[in-house]
């Protein structure tokens, strides 16, 4: 406006002396914007350091963790000028297993048994999968109740009884849980194969499995896979998703190893990663 009109035009037509114009143009940047400038920069800090997944409950808490200690309110007032997301937490549906086998099912340990108190008190386990453009990519997982930490995590190309096998192995080298602790899965015919049942046996820990279509009994679990493809598969879908199994391979263990058992905190854990959450209360 200043460019079509001069200052002296302005300060009448607004009724305002051209001293208090200047006073004003001079004036520095309260102090709230100031502190609202630096507030931001830590919020883009935090953000760009989780690839844009947080949202502004985790930014507040992030930020607490190193001293900052600011409103959510005023976290997210400032994401929403600045046009900044965290990744949406979508309504997850998850599936059903297709039971239609002729193997043993084990009874429901997990829904009669107490929360655990500690580590390697029960381990929940599930399979899902990932759309690559060479194709399904095939994903086992298991994880420590207790911690939500994954203990046992394996990939391939097929959905048979070897890929959950793998990420039991795994999980039974890293951890050594006693005798007697509970291995939750659904009824799948992976989990209750003889090779996967033997192992089970072996290690002398307890089977159970959720009842026929209700896949919420195995919740801790399901609500691992909405977080994984949503923070984790949902990052490179908005580029047109993974390439090759390779790639998909390639970010889950990184995923799982470098970001959500290390660095992700978790509302379930009082917004601590599972492996500060087991570090601190051991």
């Amino acid at each position: 406006m200043s460019t079509t009109h001069s200052i002296a035009q302005l300060c009448a037509a607004f009724a305002v002396s051209r001293a208090a114009f200047v006073a004003w143009k001079n004036a520095p940047t309260s102090l709230r914007k100031e502190e609202d400038a630096r507030l931001l920069e830590q919020i883009r800090a935090v953000h760009k350091a989780h690839k844009g997944r947080y949202g502004a409950v985790r930014i507040e808490k992030e930020l607490r963790k190193s001293g900052h200690c600011h409103g959510r309110k005023r976290i997210a007032r400032l994401m929403r000028t600045e046009g900044i997301h965290g990744l949406s937490q979508k309504r997850y549906i998850p599936r059903t297993t297709d039971s239609r086998h002729s193997n043993p099912i084990a009874p429901n340990r997990l829904k009669q048994s107490s929360d655990p108190q500690r580590v390697n008190q029960i381990w929940v386990s599930d399979l899902t999968y990932v759309a690559t453009q060479e194709g399904w990519l095939y994903v086992a997982i298991i994880l420590d109740l207790w911690s939500r930490r994954v203990v046992g995590a394996s990939s391939g190309t097929t959905l048979e009884a070897s890929l959950a096998v793998s990420a039991l192995q795994m999980a039974l080298k890293q951890r050594h849980p006693p005798a007697g602790m509970i291995h939750h899965s659904d009824r799948g015919i992976q989990y209750a194969s003889s090779q996967y049942r033997k192992i089970l046996e072996q290690a002398r820990l307890q089977p159970s499995m959720s009842r026929s279509g209700n896949p919420y009994d195995n919740a801790a679990m399901e609500s691992f896979n909405a977080t994984y493809k949503r923070q984790c598969v949902g990052l490179p879908q908005k580029k047109g998703g993974y390439t090759t199994r390779e790639e998909a391979q390639a970010e889950l263990f990184e995923y799982i190893e470098l970001y959500y058992n290390r660095v992700r905190l978790h509302s379930a854990l009082g917004y601590k990663s599972p492996v500060d959450f087991e570090t601190q209360l051991n």
